[in-house]
């Protein structure tokens, strides 16, 4: 295991030492814990994944065609930035 040092807010270190004290166990224990938690490391759940299916359609077309996609709605915005950079 390895020691790691952390700077929390006297908020946080308060709650810290209820939480501990309610659990009657230590502060790192408790840190870790949260930790494990926060970043999906505990065995009893499956990890979430914030960003699934962000992207997903409506009109449930793959993401394999986004290129083709952003291309027919900004071809003319693109055109139009080539030929600015060109007469610069």
């Amino acid at each position: 295991m390895k020691r790691t040092t952390l700077s929390l807010t006297d908020e946080l270190s308060a709650a810290l030492d209820r939480e501990a004290h309610r659990r009657r166990s230590s502060r790192s224990e408790i840190a870790r814990e949260a930790l494990r938690r926060h970043l999906g490391l505990d065995t009893d759940r499956k990890r979430e994944i914030p960003f699934a299916a962000i992207g997903r359609s409506p009109s449930g077309r793959p993401a394999a065609e986004l290129e083709e996609a952003l291309a027919g709605e900004w071809a003319d915005r693109i055109e139009e930035d080539s030929f600015d950079r060109r007469r610069r």
